[in-house]
């Protein structure tokens, strides 16, 4: 159960794969403090997300003025990244008892509450990963979103992995070398220097190449386009999936979002909206429900 505190807070977490955000508000509704740690899915292992988690609440904890006593006083509303089973949910919220009480979602539930306002409507999110998800008549629905290499297609990691093995081939003479291709081959020096970064390399290693990729295709380099192209056609086909699924609107979130937007297939801007809210406005909207409710099911 919920208790009622005469003085409670509450928090919005969104742990993503590159980075973890968290939001803390008093009762009232009113910003006390943010704040923000590292990677937070719980692929990399839950002692790597957690880590990043309090590290960041932490933060918000010192701007707001608050002490390790107040996090008793917390309702938190967890989105992280990873979360795909129930045994996911469980191991969250075993290692979540030092809160008041909390709630565990993916981090595409608490989006999509976040960018409808708790209404009906689809994202997708495009950042070191992707996926896509809708809330339909309450309920959630996922799409994708198995994890880095079975999935995660429309992404950031996807576009950097791409490209370097763009710049492989090209340096192996199986395809054209561009100044994309040099500028990959560059930062390591030699294919087989790729082949020992690889060996530890995480998602968020691959996603720092996306950029590069998106500067190159914007000057037209033909490889870098075909690349982008390629993943603004998965995100197209996310889309499109989440409105014949029954989202009356779908809106883009993650970092590579706004960099996506001019590649996309044509007749896929109609079915896109701008967000009422962010996914940590979406995480403080599942722990306040929780509260409401007085229970800590998500």
């Amino acid at each position: 159960m919920v208790q009622a505190f005469s003085e409670a807070l509450y928090l919005g977490v969104d742990g993503g794969g590159s980075r973890c955000r968290v939001r803390l508000q008093d009762a009232q509704g009113r910003p006390l403090g943010e704040g923000s740690g590292g990677p937070a899915n719980i692929r990399l292992g839950l002692d790597v997300a957690w880590d990043s988690l309090m590290t960041a609440t932490q933060a918000a904890l010192a701007q707001a003025g608050l002490g390790q006593d107040a996090l008793g006083r917390i309702t938190a509303g967890l989105g992280l990244a990873g979360i795909v089973t129930a045994d996911d949910t469980v191991r969250v919220m075993e290692r979540a008892t030092v809160f008041g009480s909390v709630a565990v979602a993916s981090d595409s539930h608490t989006a999509c509450l976040g960018a409808f306002a708790g209404e009906d409507g689809g994202i997708q999110i495009i950042g070191t990963g992707s996926s896509g998800y809708a809330i339909i008549g309450g309920k959630g629905h996922s799409v994708g979103g198995w994890g880095f290499p079975l999935s995660e297609k429309a992404s950031a990691a996807a576009l950097g992995r791409d490209a370097i093995r763009a710049a492989l081939e090209a340096s192996d003479g199986l395809a054209p070398r561009t100044a994309l291709t040099d500028a990959v081959m560059a930062r390591f020096g030699s294919a087989a220097a790729i082949v020992d970064w690889s060996e530890t390399a995480r998602p968020t290693d691959y996603g720092t190449f996306s950029p590069l990729a998106f500067d190159h295709a914007a000057l037209g380099d033909p490889v870098a386009v075909e690349l982008v192209q390629r993943i603004a056609g998965d995100c197209g086909r996310f889309v499109r999936h989440l409105v014949a699924m029954g989202a009356p609107k779908v809106c883009l979130a993650g970092g590579v979002a706004p960099h996506i937007l001019p590649w996309l297939p044509q007749g896929v801007t109609q079915c896109l909206a701008t967000p009422r809210g962010d996914a940590l406005a979406g995480a403080l909207l599942l722990a306040r429900q929780v509260a409401s409710r007085g229970d800590v099911d998500a």
